[in-house]
């Protein structure tokens, strides 16, 4: 076990650091953040220079590439699939979508005229993506599904929110026709 001390020098420093990878296996991120966490230390508590430090390479974090299926494995997986995990998991893969900008899709964020789908603030900002050709009809299928069921929640007294006067004029509108409320009603 390794003890930082302020009279460790220059090698002690570069030990302990490859201490780290060797020993215990850390990620150079981490290795990197120790490398910080030293110099801090040294330049602005303990005002000691290290000029030997600024030469000292940590290993570059390597690139992974990122597994994609094949087409055949994609239809293998989504014909073991049916009803809403099906839609959401052809919307994820013929869109592009995140999972959680697909799981948050408003009636209003689709546009079957121009087959596109307004992700919203997905990282930040909105962006444009393909509504996919094969899941128009069964979107608009469960749209009729999901309008049934805001109804049904309308006459039972549910399906709105208390919000602050300010905000009710604009969602009065969205919450008589639907256009604001969800796609997916249950999560997954």
């Amino acid at each position: 076990m390794f003890v930082i001390h302020p009279k460790m020098g220059a090698g002690e420093i570069r030990e302990f650091l490859m201490h780290l990878v060797v020993e215990k296996n850390v990620a150079p991120s981490t290795q990197n953040q120790a490398l910080c966490a030293l110099l801090f230390l040294y330049r602005q508590i303990l005002s000691i220079d290290l000029p030997w430090i600024d030469g000292f390479k940590l290993p570059k974090k390597e690139k992974r590439l990122p597994v994609v299926l094949t087409k055949e494995e994609v239809n293998a997986v989504l014909s073991r699939m049916k009803g809403e995990a099906w839609l959401i998991a052809s919307l994820l893969y013929g869109s592009g979508l995140r999972l959680s900008e697909c799981l948050d899709l408003r009636v209003k964020d689709i546009d079957f005229g121009y087959k596109q789908i307004t992700a919203r603030e997905g990282k930040g900002k909105d962006r444009y993506t393909v509504l996919p050709e094969k899941v128009i009809e069964p979107l608009q299928k469960h749209l009729v599904v999901v309008k049934a069921l805001h109804e049904k929640d309308l006459k039972a007294g549910l399906g709105q929110v208390t919000l602050p006067s300010h905000w009710l004029k604009n969602t009065q509108t969205r919450q008589v026709n639907g256009n604001g409320n969800t796609f997916f009603h249950h999560r997954l």
